[in-house]
């Protein structure tokens, strides 16, 4: 709960890229069909509001968020920027017959607005409208239905924006002709095992969950273990395949380990290249002998932690690692990735960073290493340009909700010091879903207004699930699994503001998916740039749990995305696994314009790994490796090009930048195999990439650049990287 902010006011800027969406709702054309308010309905009002997705065409600071007007809160507000018109939309989850609103206005107040109602939130119906607004406290007795209920302020009073303490609608539900409505909350089903201080026997419980998970790479089990606010003495939580572990309170500090939370690679012979899909959050942790060990590769993200010691990223024995993403955490001791090929930092506080292999990369890091690329092959930038942390599920009191932290721009530290700013949803605005859940439930989940929260499981789906809502949070816990069975895309989000996905594996299918994600329609134009959607620990996997096909894996068309750790893996080994038989040419595809990616692993497809489109892209940190099993030269040949790039930026981009960037290469079925260049893009001034490289691992064929025809070869059998500091 935001304390009640201080009175103050700052003008906003004017300047957008885009047409921005004052602008949209200054020119929107609707269907106006004027009721006059009558007497409120004879049926006992209730409160509807109270509570629900609520969206702004603008806030004026972090302090005053649109959720602040329907929190039940007479001392927090929503107030918007100094500019007409501005409007504040509720979602009332399902079609009401509306009777009554209330209108708790302060001191900036609107002098002319309606009030409109809408089925759809598309076609809108004024209900009310004055030019005569007299501020402070407004009740407005109306006849209609409506799910979406929105004011509209046209003319305001002062020289502010308008500012409303309390919007709040009344009125009956059950006017939806589309039947029953879809519940939300609920219990978090069998497979999150949740703990409190007093629980017995919390050792045993999770070394049997670790004892089923350890070595279970293409397994069918998923849980999450969640530990309430609280101390918890003489834990040592080993964390396996598709288990993630996480506490329950709105910061670190309020679940405290006096005790580690460990993953280590004794399944594998002490070598960690293998450790994927698993995750910590939000704890606190004292380790035993001062530092936590977190030996793991791709798709294992260490978020929102607090290390009260050290912390080693390598297995016992120091055996290989490859890979790594830390987050939103603050190690108190000295980070050592000791054999730890490559890691990225982002949005911390660490005492200090040991050593490097071959690509360590920081933004937004306190304590981290000064830039010295490639000796030692640090990469760091002192700020992360746009930041928001993944949403959690936490605890108030003995409610579950969900926090969904605010958007940062120019960040460094950690998001939690001082109170978290962001916004809390109760989990009865979450359709949780469980296994055997069908698509069609889920959408009709989403159409009614609840966010989704996908508990620990797998879930086949035959139809694509769609999010056009604006601000729906899509959480998955415990690694939740989303497998297309019949060549559909299995995630689609609108070009609509806000959308969160996060904690998310999805799993081609056996008939081929054109697109297994896609954020945004084809040709989506809309500015995001206020609200931008996010993509956070969303891992995609082609073939290696049986055999899959995608031609692409992960689609972005909307402009302003954020996408903040991912793992899109066309797999090299288990089931599944050939040339042809888990064929995906392409891992990822951005069309959209100002696409930041912090954190980007895409490893293995046929053709381009990642390939950009969009204007002013911007990377922070990559990882890749090329198809291990392609079969000759002939099957990677790009017409007069020897290879596919691991990372292309179009000829017709004139704006993009990357930090921290590897792609490394192990042709074992023809270690003849040249790759021509790691990376391709036009030689422009817009164009700039810094510390780029690229390995032959063992000598199992060889680049001939790093870069278009820059940067040296790699050759022999010593894995050395060819190192590019700056191009052009």
């Amino acid at each position: 709960m935001y304390a009640p902010p201080v009175f103050h006011r700052t003008l906003p800027s004017t300047g957008r890229r885009r047409t921005g969406v004052l602008a949209a709702v200054a020119g929107l054309v609707v269907s106006l069909l004027a009721i006059v308010p009558s007497a409120p309905a004879s049926a006992a009002p209730s409160l509807l509001s109270q509570g629900k997705t609520v969206t702004a065409s603008s806030q004026e600071n972090y302090g005053t968020p649109a959720t602040s007007a329907v929190d039940g809160d007479n001392g927090t507000r929503w107030s918007s920027a100094a500019s007409d018109p501005q409007w504040l939309k509720v979602d009332l989850g399902s079609a009401a017959s509306v009777s009554q609103i209330a209108l708790k206005w302060e001191t900036a107040y609107a002098k002319s607005y309606r009030i409109e109602f809408s089925a759809d939130n598309n076609t809108w119906s004024t209900a009310y409208s004055t030019t005569t607004g007299h501020g402070g406290n407004e009740t407005l007795n109306l006849s209609g239905t409506a799910r979406y209920v929105r004011l509209t302020g046209t003319e305001r009073a002062t020289q502010y924006g308008y500012s409303l303490w309390e919007f709040q609608v009344f009125g009956t539900t059950g006017g939806d002709p589309g039947g029953p409505q879809i519940p939300g909350g609920g219990d978090l089903g069998p497979n999150v095992l949740v703990f409190d201080p007093s629980t017995p026997n919390i050792q045993a419980k999770v070394d049997e969950i670790f004892k089923q998970q350890e070595s279970a790479q293409f397994g069918t089990r998923r849980y999450a273990l969640m530990f309430k606010p609280g101390t918890y003495n003489n834990i040592n939580a080993q964390i396996g395949f598709y288990t993630s572990i996480a506490g329950l309170g709105l910061k670190p500090d309020d679940t405290t380990f006096n005790g580690d939370v460990t993953v280590d690679a004794g399944w594998f012979n002490g070598n960690a290249t293998q450790n994927f899909w698993r995750s910590a959050e939000n704890l606190a942790l004292n380790p035993v002998n001062g530092t936590d060990r977190w030996a793991v590769s791709q798709a294992a993200p260490f978020r929102r932690m607090h290390v009260k010691g050290g912390l080693n990223l390598a297995p016992n024995g120091y055996g290989w690692a490859s890979g790594g993403y830390i987050a939103d955490s603050k190690i108190d001791g000295q980070v050592a990735p000791y054999s730890q090929q490559q890691w990225y930092t982002r949005d911390s506080s660490i005492g200090s960073w040991g050593n490097g292999v071959w690509n360590m990369t920081f933004s937004g890091v306190e304590g981290a290493p000064a830039q010295s690329f490639p000796e030692p092959p640090y990469t760091t930038l002192n700020n992360t340009p746009v930041s928001r942390e993944k949403p959690f599920l936490y605890l108030d009191g003995n409610n579950y909700k969900v926090f969904v932290p605010a958007k940062r721009t120019n960040a460094r530290g950690v998001s939690w010091n001082g109170t978290p700013q962001g916004e809390s949803i109760p989990l009865s605005q979450f359709y949780v879903v469980k296994p055997g859940a069908t698509a069609a439930t889920i959408n009709a989940a989403v159409q009614q207004g609840l966010h989704l929260l996908f508990t620990p499981g797998i879930y086949h789906v035959n139809q694509t699930i769609n999010i056009d809502r604006a601000n729906t949070v899509v959480l998955g816990l415990g690694l939740a699994t989303i497998i297309p069975d019949n060549g559909v895309t299995a995630i689609k989000v609108g070009d609509v503001d806000g959308v969160k996905l996060a904690g998310l594996l999805v799993d081609a299918g056996t008939q081929n998916s054109q697109v297994l994600v896609q954020v945004g329609p084809t040709g989506a134009s809309a500015d995001h740039s206020a609200n931008p959607t996010t993509v956070q620990d969303v891992f995609i996997r082609v073939g290696g749990a049986g055999a899959g096909k995608a031609t692409t894996g992960m689609v972005i068309n909307n402009d302003d995305t954020i996408i903040d750790h991912t793992w899109l893996w066309r797999a090299d080994h288990g089931d599944g696994v050939g040339w042809e038989t888990n064929r995906s040419d392409y891992g990822l595809q951005v069309n959209g314009d100002d696409v930041l990616a912090t954190g980007l692993f895409v490893e293995h497809f046929n053709k381009y790994d990642v390939r950009w489109s969009g204007e002013n892209g911007k990377t922070i940190f990559f990882q890749n490796e090329k198809a291990y099993d392609a079969p000759n030269q002939a099957a990677v040949q790009n017409g007069g090009t020897k290879g596919y790039a691991a990372y292309k930026v179009d000829d017709s981009v004139t704006t993009h930048e990357g930090w921290g960037l590897g792609s490394y290469c192990y042709f074992n079925v023809d270690p003849t195999i040249r790759q021509g260049h790691g990376f391709e893009a036009p030689v422009k001034p817009g164009v700039k990439f810094h510390d780029l490289l690229v390995v032959s691992l063992g000598g199992q064929g060889q680049y001939e650049h790093v870069i278009n025809n820059t940067g040296s070869p790699t050759s022999g059998t010593s894995t050395v990287p060819s190192n590019v500091v700056s191009f052009p």
